[in-house]
């Protein structure tokens, strides 16, 4: 055994000995054991972005401790299971610095986890090279990640992009950005398991955090990825603010015939880091699993999960 599993079963084994209240007042110390400042930034980001839940001292609420404990404590077998189907040390190490930062605010080896990689999503150590592949980017947002893509694997990666983006303020921005390459198809609607009509739940802060929902005020049309693109896909990419795990389920059908390339982001509520994996481990099991981490050195945020054949 190596360091880095030695670190990562040390750590499980810790969270299975300890009930769901011990594991909760032990986080929750940890966070008030931070210098101030530092629990400033963690109350500010949740009430940012809801997605983890609520945090804030003056009025007593560790709502988001409370979430990350009980699926620590209730699914530590299920986060076992992900680290033995991880497929390089550096994704292990990545998932041991999630879970350790979650319970002891560990700066330093979530920092270390950060991928150096040019290319958010393009990791030349797991996708080296791609050419005439049909990629369907889930959250366009303003074509960032198709430009990296272009950018990356030179203009014959492709023969077509299909770019889902829900935010209709930002469509004309999309279109602008990626007026110069062709065979580009832009949806103006969201991904689900299935078609229907859902509310976009729009973000104060960043409209890149715009997400659906059952309620609000705007309708948006969300298709099933398997009714809406009848060719064979390649590289399909997800970033939609916590409905990723149902936009899977409604390409289940390419994900079985097809065996495209995933790239799928995993941190938007704390059980997609195993939930997603092991769903697509059960539509292939075929699939090697990474984990990269693009995102910030406080708090595991653009935790991308790659699934290759």
């Amino acid at each position: 055994m190596n360091y880095i599993d030695r670190q990562f079963y040390k750590l499980t084994d810790e969270i299975k000995s300890l009930s769901a209240k011990e594991l909760f007042e032990k986080i929750k110390r940890n966070f008030l054991f931070l210098p101030q400042n530092f629990q400033q930034i963690f109350e500010s980001y949740f009430k940012k972005y809801d997605f983890w839940g609520s945090l804030s001292l003056k009025d007593d609420d560790f709502n988001e401790i409370y979430l990350k404990a009980d699926v620590l404590k209730k699914h530590i077998n299920d986060f076992i299971w992900l680290y033995r189907k991880l497929f390089d040390y550096s994704s292990k190490f990545l998932l041991y610095a999630i879970l350790r930062n979650w319970v002891y605010y560990d700066f330093t080896s979530l920092k270390k986890s950060l991928s150096t990689t040019k290319h958010h999503y393009f990791d030349l150590d797991i996708i080296p090279r791609c050419k005439n592949a049909v990629f369907v980017d889930v959250g366009a947002y303003v074509g960032d990640t198709v430009l990296d893509f272009v950018d990356c694997y030179g203009s014959d990666c492709y023969k077509r992009i299909y770019c889902y983006e829900i935010t209709q303020s930002i469509l004309p921005t999309l279109q602008g950005n990626l007026k110069n390459l062709p065979c580009i198809k832009i949806k103006p609607f969201g991904v689900s398991d299935k078609t229907c009509e859902r509310f976009i739940d729009l973000n104060a802060f960043s409209s890149s955090a715009n997400k659906t929902s059952q309620n609000g005020k705007d309708k948006i049309k969300c298709v099933a990825l398997d009714d809406d693109i009848k060719q064979k896909v390649d590289i399909i990419k997800m970033d939609i603010e916590g409905d990723e795990l149902k936009a899977l389920k409604g390409c289940k059908g390419h994900i079985m015939r097809e065996k495209p390339l995933l790239l799928i982001s995993v941190y938007h509520k704390n059980q997609h880091l195993y939930q997603i994996a092991k769903l697509i481990h059960q539509y292939n099991k075929n699939y090697k699993f990474y984990l990269r981490n693009y995102g910030g050195e406080f708090y595991p945020t653009e935790i991308v999960l790659f699934a290759t054949n």
